[in-house]
């Protein structure tokens, strides 16, 4: 917090997002399943510690004694609330209540400590802005409105929650998607901001992930639709869905890092910089099905048959390839295989492969690079690949390899492009 105190101290009239501080949320998760599983006697032990932890994390930060006094009482409340919530929230209601208490402490105690250090600031709450409507998109008419009132009433610097809305029927919800980052986007295009910050713990987007390889590079400029592919496919720096509302309202996306702010880190814009390959990522958890019949093949409506079963399950399909016997496609959701297979198995005999990873290559015009596949598949001569996806994006090709080859997968792709 401090740190993110030091970045802030040239930005008067920013909105500053803030997600919950770090391990809360899944703190909370873990509360809400006692409360749900009738463990109450867990979750008040959790909530107790977590409650310690916090008083000696303000004890640390703030050293005004006025202003830690009301701190404290604002927290105590909070934590009053958690072992309440329990007797006071019907079950629909409480998970998504209890994780929002993250947010809410973090934004409380970030207002306040700047406060203490003599930064003038105010305090704005997502649940009166952001809501949700019926489809669980978030209702931007609404959003607009109501924080460009709550932004002009209080100039100057305003901290607000990520994460956190209501959903349709006023009940406190939750984003899901992108969480904090997805917030921000929708916040900047909702005023028309000149950019949108983003800060982490890495310098930016790399050209692959440097948790598996060495030797990566942050990329100094991204496209949207490049950072929207690399986000899918698995750059856990940014999240898909905070790109579209910043690519709507056409604002620039910076990518920065709080350990080090003097890093240029990632610039995404409308216009990218050039073409060709600019960046590996790789997704996990992904099961391939392959749906077979010689007899069905070929007749007209079998296509849609097998995408009804995914539809009406609710599935989302990553990628897909046909041949003349069979149709092979991914995805990501597992929760639903055993009725997907059993549905499947109506239309034809199908091939299950989990523990699989889709491993993307992102650019710009890549189908018009002469070459381009040539000199990625070159490198992945010893790694058996599953499926191939070349020509649905000009911004992607796409294989799938077993999760146990990904590694190897990734290092090669970045030497042969990269670094040779």
């Amino acid at each position: 917090m401090r740190g993110v105190a030091n970045i802030l101290k040239n930005e008067a009239e920013s909105l500053v997002v803030l997600s919950a501080i770090s391990g809360t949320t899944n703190r909370l998760a873990e509360i809400a399943e006692y409360f749900r599983s009738n463990q109450e006697h867990l979750a008040l032990k959790e909530i107790d510690v977590l409650e310690g932890e916090y008083k000696i994390f303000i004890d640390e930060l703030i050293q005004d004694a006025v202003i830690l006094k009301d701190l404290t009482a604002i927290l105590d409340a909070r934590f009053i609330d958690l072992k309440r919530a329990f007797v006071k929230l019907q079950p629909a209601e409480l998970e998504r209540s209890i994780l929002a208490q993250g947010e809410l402490m973090s934004t409380s105690i970030f207002h306040r400590y700047l406060k203490s250090i003599g930064v003038e600031n105010h305090l704005l709450n997502a649940l009166d802005v952001l809501r949700l409507k019926s489809d669980l998109e978030p209702d931007s008419e609404f959003l607009k409105s109501a924080l460009s009132q709550e932004v002009n009433a209080k100039p100057g610097l305003k901290i607000i929650q990520g994460y956190i809305c209501r959903n349709a029927f006023g009940e406190i919800d939750n984003l899901k998607r992108g969480g904090s980052d997805y917030s921000a986007s929708l916040f900047g295009a909702a005023l028309s901001a000149e950019e949108i910050q983003i800060w982490t713990d890495i310098d930016g987007m790399h050209n692959n992930d440097p948790r598996y390889v060495t030797g990566t590079k942050s990329i100094e400029r991204l496209s949207f639709n490049e950072a929207a592919e690399l986000a899918y496919f698995g750059a856990k720096i940014l999240h898909p869905s905070s790109v579209h509302p910043a690519h709507v309202a056409n604002i620039p996306v910076i990518l920065k890092n709080t350990q080090r702010p003097e890093a240029k880190g990632t610039r995404i814009d409308m216009m990218g910089s050039g073409t060709g390959i600019k960046a590996i990522a790789a997704k996990d958890g992904i099961t391939a099905i392959k749906v077979k019949s010689g007899r069905m093949l070929l007749a007209y409506g079998f296509l849609k048959k097998i995408f009804e079963v995914f539809d009406w399950y609710k599935t989302s399909i990553d990628m897909i390839t046909t041949s003349e016997v069979a149709v092979s496609l991914t995805i990501d959701q597992n929760d639903q295989i055993e009725h997907i297979r059993a549905d499947l198995e109506k239309i034809g005999s199908v091939e299950i492969d989990e523990n699989q990873s889709i491993i993307c290559l992102v650019g710009d015009e890549l189908q018009e690079l002469p070459g381009l596949a040539v000199n990625a598949f070159s490198a992945l001569k010893e790694v058996n690949i599953r499926m191939i996806s070349f020509g649905g994006s000009k911004h992607n090709i796409s294989v799938l390899v077993d999760s146990k080859d990904k590694v190897k997968a990734l290092q090669a792709l970045h030497e042969n492009l990269f670094q040779s």
